[in-house]
């Protein structure tokens, strides 16, 4: 299953990343590539999160298994490893089908000089942040599939780099950039989960 997790690794990182850039330029002529030049604190430490634990959950632990590291004896069972790899596939296909949503839109991080829409259509209008939704279904699944002690810890980092990035840098942008509307649809719609993380008024 190491194999399969690195597959699945890589395919998140061609389909929801390399094949979403060339999309992206083919329907608006921008890749959506962008670098916040004044990042803050918040910012450097939720992409430092992200990448360690997309590292750690995707290329560290499949590796370390291939190398001859030990699953966690509890979760070392067939059907958990293959429900893992399930997970982690359909995380792929819902980040796709999240970043589609967004349209032209979409961006891979905030720049603070642009105003782009609003989005709450699609599998916006349940949670405000289906690709980050999805690409934590992807590490859990990912951790699974390979559920060693390397993987474990990674979708924990990367749900709290999901978390510094929401709350600390597009929260804020988004109250800033659309006033009223932002805080009436986070008032209603949960931040990673239906229902759960409303910010009322």
């Amino acid at each position: 299953m190491a194999v399969l997790a690195l597959v699945l690794f890589a395919a998140f990182l061609l389909l929801a990343g390399v094949a979403r850039i060339a999309v992206q330029y083919r329907r608006t002529g921008d890749t959506g590539i962008r670098r916040a030049r004044a990042a803050g604190p918040p910012q450097q430490g939720a992409r430092a999160a992200l990448i360690c634990g997309s590292l750690v959950t995707g290329v560290a632990a499949p590796v370390a298994e291939l190398a001859g590291l030990d699953a966690v004896s509890a979760l070392d069972q067939t059907d958990v490893r293959v429900s893992g790899a399930v997970l982690a596939t359909l995380g792929i296909a819902a980040a796709i089908g999240a970043q589609n949503a967004m349209g032209a839109s979409w961006r891979n991080d905030v720049d603070p000089r642009e105003r782009t829409a609003l989005i709450t259509h699609g599998p916006f209008r349940w949670v405000r942040n289906p690709i980050y939704t999805a690409a934590l279904t992807w590490a859990i699944g990912l951790a699974l599939t390979v559920p060693n002690s390397l993987a474990l810890p990674g979708p924990l980092l990367l749900w709290l780099g999901l978390e510094l990035q929401v709350r600390y840098v597009e929260e804020p942008y988004l109250r800033r950039v659309h006033g009223p509307a932002y805080a009436q649809y986070a008032a209603r719609t949960g931040r990673f989960l239906p229902g759960i993380g409303r910010r009322p008024g």
